[in-house]
């Protein structure tokens, strides 16, 4: 399959535009590789790509306008994206977001779900033939260590009472959880994969989903938080290591691989076929 490398190949890290993902698509950038920034706002986009351009002199770093809330926008985003790049070498799911109320998608999915989990599931699944046909080729879902109450009856919080918080460390769960049933598909196919808590960072998450439990978070952050480079540090070096070419299906924390509790492959088979359920319509 050929030595790693990311220079000159095509990695997408959505959420890029703040946070996080800017400062993972300048990193790449920064080695050499065609960046493409998977953004809800095109402007705001254009903003960080010009920064990224500017510090690192790669003029190879594109945006591409995607809603991660939105099953129509992944739709049309991954058409776009097959049609313009042959190529795929990382995938780097980030694109998050948090709120206090229950709010829905634009398909009537509870928001949290719907992009925290749906999004990273369907664009991957989408992208999946080109990254299978890029390999050596990676795929990067990052998660958080604040991880736990999945309820697969009732992951739209149509009977208990809405959390912000729990809707929010549900779908980190989910994340790692449907990352090892993907790992079991692509066995053998050259795509590794890999489940990433980035550190606790300040980068106005909790802030922007309100209510006391969003401010007392954001409080906490800003006194403690990592940064955003510190944040970015693992996520970076699972896209560009070779070393870890041969440990996918890990989930990782501070570059080192971290036992995780929610192995459970009848668990994560069931979350799969509910992804894939509540992702199957016209265009699937």
């Amino acid at each position: 399959m050929g030595e790693w490398r990311v220079a000159g190949r095509t990695c997408l890290v959505t959420g890029a535009s703040s946070g996080i993902g800017q400062e993972v698509a300048r990193a790449l950038a920064e080695r050499g590789a065609h960046v493409v920034m998977g953004c809800r706002s095109g402007a705001r986009g254009e903003a960080a790509r010009a920064r990224i351009t500017a510090s690192t002199g790669n003029p190879h770093v594109e945006v591409m306008e995607v809603d991660t809330a939105s099953q129509a926008s992944l739709r049309r985003f991954a058409r776009a994206f097959t049609g313009q790049h042959h190529e795929l070498a990382v995938l780097i799911n980030n694109a998050g977001m948090w709120s206090t109320t229950r709010q829905l998608s634009p398909e009537g999915i509870e928001l949290t779900w719907a992009t925290n989990v749906l999004g990273y599931f369907l664009l991957t699944n989408l992208l999946l033939p080109t990254l299978r046909a890029s390999a050596p080729a990676r795929i990067i879902n990052v998660a958080s260590k604040l991880a736990r109450d999945l309820e697969l009856s009732d992951v739209q919080f149509t009977r208990r009472h809405y959390s912000g918080m729990t809707a929010y460390a549900q779908s980190k769960q989910a994340n790692r959880m449907w990352t090892y049933a993907l790992e079991r598909r692509l066995a053998g196919s050259g795509v590794t994969t890999y489940v990433v808590h980035p550190g606790g960072v300040n980068t106005g998450i909790f802030r922007k989903g309100g209510g006391l439990s969003g401010l007392g978070a954001g409080l906490y952050m800003r006194l403690f938080g990592k940064t955003v480079q510190q944040g970015a540090d693992t996520v970076v070096y699972l896209a560009t290591d070779p070393r870890v070419s041969s440990r996918s299906g890990r989930y990782w924390a501070y570059r080192q691989e971290t036992p995780c509790r929610f192995r459970n492959e009848q668990e994560e088979e069931r979350l799969w076929s509910l992804c894939k359920e509540m992702t199957s319509g016209s265009g699937a």
